[in-house]
């Protein structure tokens, strides 16, 4: 289906419109209830925002930056900017105001859009720039007949049609280990996603996704959202992530399709309240490593076992997904279908994957040419950083960023697959793993655990033993820290620049300013 809009999003998701007015598109849920619209309710609210922003004289290749929670205003200015020819910022709403700055400095923005709630700080960041504000609710009000975003037909006003190549957004890595970088994507980007992830997920008209993640990451848009509107199917989603509410919210919402991180996959476990019927889920992606016992309980609360994949947002469309059945929790399984990968040292390296930039691939970084190319080996094959090994099938195990593959004693260890086993020990939420150096044994590795029960945190001697009898002595922890949460990036990575060199004393909770 994906072949008959290669060209843009833009018109991929007016023939969606053209085909399916009538089919439901968007269900937003808030604690105030439930609203929902059509493809062709919502078309109108997405020709609606075209007639603001070009009001505003955003026209074809402007930028429209967007600090916004999920909501539907969200949906509508990505629409209507992919329908003008002018292009997103995405942006995480609780920036701090240097980052918005520096944001608004690097792109350019002829407009932007914030929530009331953090408007004073927007404005401060924006400011400089000369960049003017539009205020919104975050409510369904913000798109209905006469809202924020509504305004009056201009005959004058004609857009020109965007083509393929055309900038559609630029959406920020997450700045984990060093600045972030601007990741330029186009109409042709965002159209061949939509295809390779609904034949990934078989995706059909009558099924939908329940979207908890922030809609100014990749996953939402590209694994989610695309493939939906490629398909006609709908969309659930949420104002907030709630992980007590999780598995009553697929059910109430009627979701067939999900796509977590582990990170709040554990908070699920955690949190939802005992006897919780599980939910009737069809299909659930998962990111990032979780251990076994973690992986049936939470294919036991959905309804169906997750299944790891791994993607970034340079790749668009995810690379490999676990094809097992039953699925594994160890293992991001095969190259997808369409998608040529080598690891750099053969059995095992650097994931390595080849495409054409602003297609299957992403179009660069933002004015950083020597970056990009720095990026990319023979023109073609693009270095994703990530570290993986091949199995004797042919399905590949993460094992983690390549600065996250330490030498121990003579040994390489993962700290990722460390932290997935010891998530799983007695009293841990969740723990990340760091290093530092050790001039016997190369480096040490060093817990910092989250108690799952703040009042009664597990002792780092019973932890010791325990990891005594399940991890290999290179990979044994030998120090142990209890702290009240890990420092996350707004999708859940952990930020372990942010654990190491001794910055957090034993229970020491994170800093405010690092969250």
């Amino acid at each position: 289906m994906d072949g008959a809009y290669e060209a843009t999003f833009a018109a991929m998701w007016s023939a969606t419109v053209t085909r399916s007015p009538d089919a439901p598109f968007l269900v937003f849920s808030t604690d105030d209830g439930t609203h929902t619209w059509s493809y062709g309710e919502f078309d109108r609210a997405v020709a609606a925002s075209c007639r603001l922003l070009t009001a505003r004289g955003v026209g074809k290749g402007d930028a429209v930056h967007l600090a916004l929670r999920n909501s539907p205003a969200f949906v509508a200015l990505w629409l209507a900017a992919a329908r003008i020819g002018a292009w997103i910022v995405p942006a995480d709403p609780a920036a701090t105001e240097r980052d918005l700055r520096r944001q608004a400095e690097r792109t350019g923005p002829a407009i932007g859009f914030c929530a009331g709630a953090r408007a004073e700080t927007y404005h401060r960041a924006l400011s400089p720039a000369g960049v003017p504000v539009v205020v919104l609710d975050e409510t369904a009000d913000d798109v209905r007949a006469g809202g924020p975003l509504d305004a009056p037909e201009d005959p004058a006003v004609r857009t020109a049609a965007p083509g393929p190549a055309d900038r559609l957004a630029v959406m920020w890595t997450s700045g984990t280990t060093s600045e972030p970088k601007g990741v330029v994507l186009t109409q042709a980007n965002y159209a061949h996603v939509a295809g390779a992830m609904a034949r990934a997920a078989g995706l059909a008209p009558t099924h939908r996704w329940l979207v908890v993640l922030p809609l100014f990451h990749a996953n939402a848009q590209f694994y989610c959202f695309a493939p939906a509107i490629l398909t006609g199917a709908s969309v659930a989603l949420t104002a907030t992530f709630s992980a007590s509410r999780w598995v009553r919210q697929a059910d109430r919402l009627g979701a067939t399709h999900a796509s977590l991180f582990a990170a709040p996959m554990r908070m699920i476990l955690a949190r939802t309240p005992p006897g919780t019927e599980p939910a009737r889920l069809q299909h659930v992606w998962f990111a990032q490593n979780v251990g076994s016992d973690q992986h049936q309980e939470f294919g036991r609360l959905a309804g169906t076992p997750p299944r790891q994949l791994y993607g970034m947002t340079e790749t668009l469309a995810v690379v490999t997904a676990d094809d097992h059945d039953p699925p594994r929790h160890d293992l991001i399984g095969p190259p997808l279908p369409g998608r040529a990968v080598r690891l750099s040292g053969g059995q095992e390296g650097v994931i390595t994957v080849r495409g054409t930039r602003g297609v299957d691939l992403f179009a660069g970084y933002l004015d950083a040419p020597d970056l990009t190319n720095a990026a990319f080996e023979q023109g073609a094959w693009f270095r994703t950083g990530d570290v993986a090994r091949e199995e004797p099938d042919g399905a590949l195990r993460f094992l983690g960023r390549s600065d996250d593959i330490v030498k121990i004693a003579g040994e390489n260890v993962s700290l990722s697959e460390t932290e997935a086993v010891l998530s799983e020990a007695p009293g841990v939420l969740e723990v990340a793993v760091t290093a530092r150096p050790d001039p016997v044994r190369d480096h040490l590795t060093v817990a910092h655990v989250v108690p799952r029960d703040p009042a009664a945190p597990p002792e780092p001697d019973a932890l010791a033993a325990w990891a005594e009898h399940q991890l290999a002595s290179a990979a044994r922890p030998r120090e142990w820290h209890i702290i009240d949460e890990l420092p996350r990036t707004s999708v859940g990575k952990i930020r372990r620049f942010a654990l190491r060199d001794d910055r957090l004393a034993p229970n020491t909770p994170v800093p405010e300013e690092e969250r």
